[in-house]
């Protein structure tokens, strides 16, 4: 199988980015579906697209699909109260850990990949603050897919949007350090975020930023025991395909949400 990642950037600006792991027969016509995705981008052309085709010398570790539920939360303050609500009474990040991961998510210079923030001193544990840390090497087999898709379609959701992004936080919160993870996308037309962890599963938190706000970000919380050089070269080296779909909770308010983390 090849691992098929696709960057499209303008100067210093990130505009957008894809990957899969597809069989070898498959390539063309992700790379074509890739290359369209990436020039009609809400962020604008790129003068420059990184294309990366790379052969897997190992078979990619199989993984489940975090459970996903959607969060009726109505507001940006009614996201961000019950994005609070999960982290620090729910999975127990410290009120240093979250505000550092404010900070990341306000902040004007956006990362390329994700801030490893200690879950109890707050402290920034990624070696390059600017750059982040990227997970990479990941996808989501056929039959998963097929399944995923249907699931999301009955639902209305954007697919590629949500699958992707569910594939991504299901790498993350596989790593027995990682505690959870705060995602908010730097698409300006996207407001809707998630706050994932083994604990609770994927949470869609809609209205987490006002329409047309560029700045985002993505926080991974670790024990403050975690072998970190272990976690990035987890991260970002070793190949996973999610192959088995979890249950999907549909749409919850807050409360509903928050009693998740006890069932």
């Amino acid at each position: 199988m090849w691992s098929v990642r696709v960057r499209a950037s303008r100067g210093e600006i990130h505009i957008s980015g894809a990957e899969g792991i597809f069989d070898v027969t498959e390539i063309k016509n992700v790379v074509g579906s890739y290359i369209d995705r990436v020039y009609s981008h809400s962020r604008g052309e790129p003068d420059r697209v990184v294309i990366t085709l790379e052969e897997l010398k190992e078979s990619p570790r199989p993984l489940t699909a975090l459970p996903l539920l959607t969060v009726d939360t109505k507001d940006r303050n009614n996201a961000w109260v019950f994005i609070e609500r999960a982290l620090v009474d729910m999975i127990g990040v410290s009120r240093k850990a979250y505000e550092c991961a404010l900070e990341v998510i306000n902040s004007d210079l956006t990362m390329r990949g994700a801030a490893i923030v200690g879950i109890n001193t707050g402290s920034r544990l990624d070696p390059d603050p600017v750059r982040g840390v990227r997970a990479t090497r990941l996808g989501i087999s056929s039959a998963a897919m097929k399944e995923l898709s249907e699931k999301l379609n009955a639902l209305e959701l954007n697919t590629t949007v949500v699958s992707e992004a569910l594939v991504l936080a299901t790498k993350v919160a596989s790593h027995d350090g990682v505690v959870a993870e705060l995602c908010v996308s730097d698409d300006p037309d996207y407001t809707t975020g998630y706050v994932a962890s083994r604990k609770g599963g994927y949470m869609r938190v809609p209205c987490i930023k006002e329409e047309g706000d560029h700045r985002g970000g993505r926080v991974i919380f670790v024990s403050e025991d975690t072998d970190v050089d272990d976690l990035i070269s987890y991260l970002q080296s070793e190949p996973v395909l999610v192959n088995k779909i979890s249950e999907f909770k549909g749409l919850l308010s807050p409360d509903e949400a928050i009693s998740a983390f006890d069932n």
